[in-house]
This record gives C-alpha cells, sequence and structure tokens, in this order.
C-alpha cells in the first residue's frame, strides 16, 4: 500500500523547506506491554503512512520521548512497570504537545482512567477495537503542520 502523500493527509504533516513544502510522515509511539498488540498497531500505522515505533514498558516509552520526537503517543493505561496515566503525565510535561496529541487504548474504565480522559480531553479506544477506528483516531490527534512551522525542532 502506498501511502498519500499531500499534507494534511493521513499520516503526513507538510515540512517547509527552502524549496517549498514537503511531506514529512508523523510518528507515533505506540506504547502496550503486549508484543502481538505492538506489532499489529505499528504494521497498520504503517500502512497508513505514519511512521510508527513501540515500547514495551512505561521505562522504555520514557527513554523513548527523551531521546526521540514523537508527534502522537497511543498509550494502553494498564502498563506493569509505570502506568499509562503516568507515562502520559511525564511526556506531557517533557512535550507539552503530547496534552493533546495523545490517545488512550484501555480495557480498564476505572474511575482514575474515566478522570483521566476526561481531564485531558484525549480520545480513548476500548479494548478491543478496529485497526480502522484506531487509525482514524490516531489521524485525528496528527499534527497538521510541520514541526518547525510550531515552533518545535525537528
Amino acid at each position: 500500500m502506498t501511502p498519500r502523500r499531500r499534507g494534511g493527509e493521513q499520516g503526513f504533516a507538510m515540512t517547509n523547506t527552502e524549496d517549498g513544502m514537503h511531506p514529512e510522515r508523523v510518528r507515533v509511539l505506540v506504547v502496550d506491554d503486549e508484543p502481538a498488540i505492538c506489532r499489529a498497531l505499528t504494521t497498520a500505522l504503517d500502512r497508513a503512512g505514519y511512521s510508527a515505533i513501540a515500547a514495551q514498558s512505561g521505562d522504555s516509552a520514557l527513554a523513548r520521548l527523551a531521546a526521540e520526537h514523537v508527534d502522537v503517543l497511543l498509550i494502553d493505561l494498564r502498563i506493569p512497570d509505570t502506568r499509562g496515566d503516568v507515562v502520559f503525565e511525564l511526556a506531557a510535561a517533557s512535550h507539552p504537545h503530547l496534552r493533546q496529541q495523545t490517545v488512550f487504548m484501555t480495557g480498564d474504565l476505572s474511575e482514575r482512567a474515566q478522570k483521566l480522559i476526561a481531564s485531558c480531553k484525549c480520545p480513548m479506544l476500548r479494548k478491543p477495537f478496529e485497526l480502522k477506528e484506531m487509525i482514524a483516531v490516531v489521524g485525528s490527534r496528527a499534527p497538521r503542520q510541520s514541526r518547525d512551522a510550531r515552533g518545535q525542532s525537528a
């Protein structure tokens, strides 16, 4: 499947360069402790034109966020080492754009999860969900303009 390459379309943001606007793949960090889920989600996102990377623990997600730029965070709330809500708060503290560009996944609709989702106004996918639905929700959180235009380093 060949990704579409017009700005504002699924998986791409436009980057302003000296010779004009060029598409840049939107980077999505998938955080889930189940390897099969990480593989399925990153494969679906890659096929949709995103640049997807995975972390199978909260600690590894925080390490990835410290080392590289991520446009969208797709995170499971139930992670054994560092809970998803803790990873979200730490990620948003150092990368403020993630406060609006995060999608939560969970089968757990505890009161704590509901409060977090309501407070940050980020969408939540209830497991199990359709990959098509996940792609659409990630697309709704993806940046529509380049990181340079938002004043962030590339």
